[in-house]
C-alpha cells in the first residue's frame, strides 16, 4: 500500500489525485490519464510529458506535490503499457523515472511494479563469452589502478601524504568510538568492520552488477566536479554508467554517481550492505544513505557538511584530505548561499596569489582502501579524489548529543 493514509484503496487515491490536478487546471492531463488507464499508450506518454513540463516550470522547491504524484501516476501507466508490449527496458525506465522525479503517494506502487518485472526472466541478451571476459578484465584493471604510492602521488594535490595521517584503528567498540572520536570530533579510519558485507565480494563481479541493476535508470554527474563550468547531470542506465568508467581520458567526460539514494531505488543493492553501529552514536538517527560510484579521476571539491559522516570504501581506493573547521575562513568559502559550504580553492591547482592562506595550513589525509570506513565529524572540510574505479557508501546521521566543537 502506498502512502495515502486512512486505508484508502489504490483507486480512491488515484481518483483523489486526479481531482486535485483538475483543481489546479490540469484538465488535459486528467483527460490523457483517463485514456491511459483504459490502455492508450499515446495518451500515457502525453500525460507523462505534461507532468514533466510542470516539474520543470520553476524551481524544484516550488513544484507542488500533486504534480510530482501526477508524474509518478503517468510513469505507472507508461510502464504498464510498455510491459504489455514486451518492452521491458522502457517499462523499467518509466518506473525508475517515477521513483527519481515523482512524489511519495504512489511510491509503493512503483516499487511493486519494479519488483514484479525484476522477478521475470530478462530478454536473454548476452555479449558473448569473449566480451564478458574482456569486460571482467577491464573492470579488474580499473579497480587496481594506482596501487603504487609513487604513481598515486603524481596525480594528487601538492604535499599529499606529507603531513599528519588520519589515525587508523581496527574494529573498535562503539564505546571506544564515542569516547575517542565521536565526542572530541576527531576523524578516524576503522578497518575490518565491513568485511562481512556481501558487497565486498559481489560488487567485484561486474556481471553481477549488470544483472541486478544494469537496466535501471540512474542520475549521474558528468565532469570533474560540481564546481566546474562544464559540469552537468544526465539520466542513463546503470550498464551505461559502468561502461563509461573505462573512458577517463577527458576530465570533462568523467561520470560519477554521487549523493544519490541508490539503495532506496534499487533494493537488491541495499541487501548487500549494512548500517554500521557507529551511526547510532549519541542517539544518532540516520539521515541519508548515499552511493558514491565513479571512475579514476573523479573529485569531490573541498567542502564541509553539517552532520556526522561515515564513508565506507567497498571497491577501489580514494585519497581524502581533511581540514578542521577552525580554519574555515582560511579556506575561502564561496560567498553564494548554495556553495557556502564549498571552498573556492582548487587543491589540484592552487592559485597562491588569490588564496595565499592555504599554503601553510595543516591538514590530515589518507588513502582509503577496500574495507576501510572513515569517520568525518561535522564541519571538517574534506576533499576526495578517486584513485581507481571506486564504490563507496556514505552514512550521514544527526544526533541528540551536542558535541564539543573542534
Amino acid at each position: 500500500m502506498a502512502c495515502g493514509g486512512g486505508g484508502e484503496s489504490e483507486a480512491e487515491r488515484r481518483a483523489e489525485l486526479l481531482r486535485e490536478i483538475t483543481e489546479e487546471g490540469g484538465f488535459a492531463f486528467v483527460a490523457s490519464a483517463e485514456k491511459a488507464a483504459a490502455g492508450d499508450l499515446r495518451a500515457a506518454e502525453a500525460a507523462r510529458e505534461m507532468a514533466w513540463e510542470q516539474l520543470h516550470s520553476g524551481p524544484w522547491s516550488e513544484v507542488g506535490s500533486a504534480w510530482r504524484d501526477a508524474y509518478a501516476l503517468a510513469c505507472l501507466h507508461v510502464a504498464r503499457l510498455r510491459r504489455a508490449a514486451a518492452d521491458r527496458r522502457a517499462a523499467l525506465r518509466a518506473l525508475d523515472m517515477g521513483l527519481i522525479m515523482g512524489g511519495n503517494l504512489l511510491r509503493a506502487d512503483l516499487e511493486a511494479a519494479l519488483a514484479s518485472i525484476a522477478a521475470e526472466p530478462s530478454d536473454g541478451e548476452g555479449d558473448g563469452a569473449e566480451a564478458v571476459d574482456e569486460e571482467a578484465n577491464r573492470w579488474r584493471e580499473g579497480l587496481d589502478r594506482n596501487r603504487d604510492i609513487a604513481d598515486a602521488l603524481k596525480i594528487l594535490p601538492t604535499k599529499s601524504l606529507s603531513c599528519k595521517e588520519i589515525a587508523r584503528r581496527s574494529c573498535i567498540s562503539l564505546e571506544e568510538f564515542i569516547c575517542d572520536h565521536f565526542l572530541p570530533e576527531t576523524p578516524v579510519i576503522i578497518s575490518g568492520c565491513i568485511d562481512h558485507w556481501p558487497a565486498m565480494t559481489k560488487w567485484k563481479d561486474i556481471q553481477y552488477l549488470k544483472k541486478i541493476a544494469g537496466d535501471r535508470t540512474v542520475p549521474v554527474e558528468v565532469g570533474k566536479s560540481y564546481v566546474c563550468s562544464e559540469w552537468k547531470q544526465e539520466l542513463i542506465t546503470f550498464s551505461q554508467f559502468l561502461e563509461r568508467m573505462w573512458s577517463t581520458a577527458c576530465p570533462s567526460n568523467l561520470t560519477y554517481l554521487a549523493q544519490h539514494p541508490l539503495f532506496e531505488q534499487i533494493k537488491e543493492l541495499h541487501e548487500d550492505i549494512m548500517v554500521p553501529d557507529y551511526c547510532y552514536a549519541g542517539g544518532g538517527e540516520l539521515q541519508s544513505l548515499n552511493a558514491w560510484f565513479g571512475p579514476h579521476g573523479t573529485v569531490t571539491p573541498l567542502h564541509h557538511d553539517p552532520h556526522h559522516n561515515i564513508l565506507a570504501q567497498v571497491l577501489g581506493r580514494k585519497y581524502i584530505r581533511l581540514y578542521p573547521g577552525s580554519v574555515s575562513e582560511d579556506l575561502y568559502p564561496h560567498t553564494e548561499t548554495m556553495l557556502s559550504n564549498t571552498s573556492q580553492v582548487d587543491l589540484d591547482n592552487i592559485d597562491m596569489d588569490e588564496f595565499p592562506k592555504v599554503e601553510n595550513l595543516d591538514f590530515m589525509d589518507c588513502i582509503l582502501e577496500e574495507g576501510d570506513m572513515l569517520y568525518i565529524p561535522p564541519k571538517w572540510w574534506h576533499y576526495v579524489r578517486s584513485l581507481s574505479i571506486s564504490f563507496s557508501v556514505s552514512f550521514w546521521w544527526r544526533t541528540t548529543v551536542i558535541s564539543p566543537s573542534v
